[in-house]
């Protein structure tokens, strides 16, 4: 089973299902050449993507064309469906910063054929994720600085104010489509500045009032 883990408390959630927005940030949908969604982007990742702070990333033989994408990820910590945009944010437990690892050659080829991405967005490893902490050490989510550093150098750098789509709207939603439990993770989208990342490359992923993740690339 898989698992996240309190920063502070050192305490062990298993994970669940892992929910992840696309084109959730204007400029990153703009620089993607596709439109601004008028409704949530929704994809799955399974739980088995998950890897720790620290980790290696390995990229399957299935692809040549790696990309990072930096996201605040949310930890549901009850259970709901269809809860109402003003008792939403009542279901977040904690708060933690994560990377969406995709494979873009083989999105690009699933889009163009309008197959599913599972293959390009769920593989081992291609849903790193930090420490969380529990939602009280975090004011206001949607004020947070987001970026992301590959070999030192920054790549992404944005804040989560930027999101089109507010974490209440998007537990609401989400929430009348799948029953939402305990564990469950939630990738918020990506900003612009997303781009290849090959063997050898660290990636260092930081969300204000949450901390840091760093991972390699083999």
């Amino acid at each position: 089973m898989r698992t996240v883990t309190f920063r502070s408390s050192g305490r062990i959630v298993p994970v669940g299902k892992i929910l992840c927005l696309g084109r959730n940030y204007a400029e990153h949908a703009r620089e993607m050449l596709a439109e601004t969604p008028e409704t949530p982007v929704v994809f799955i990742k399974p739980a088995t993507a998950l890897l720790g702070d620290g980790g290696e990333i390995t990229i399957p033989p299935v692809s040549k064309e790696l990309h990072y994408e930096v996201e605040m990820v949310v930890l549901i910590g009850k259970e709901g469906k269809r809860i109402p945009a003003s008792e939403a944010m009542n279901y977040v437990e904690g708060y933690g910063v994560g990377l969406d690892m995709t494979l873009r050659d083989v999105q690009a080829d699933a889009k163009k054929k309008g197959l599913p991405w599972s293959v390009a967005k769920g593989f081992d490893t291609s849903a790193p994720v930090s420490a969380f902490v529990e939602k009280q050490a975090v004011a206001d989510p949607h004020t947070l600085d987001i970026s992301l550093k590959v070999n030192g150098i920054t790549r992404q750098r944005s804040n989560t104010k930027n999101m089109i789509f507010r974490l209440d709207f998007v537990i609401a939603f989400l929430s009348g489509i799948f029953t939402l439990e305990p564990g469950d993770l939630i990738f918020t989208g990506t900003p612009e500045g997303v781009g290849p990342a090959v063997a050898g490359n660290v990636l260092e992923a930081e969300l204000e009032s949450v901390g840091i993740l760093i991972v390699r690339v083999r």
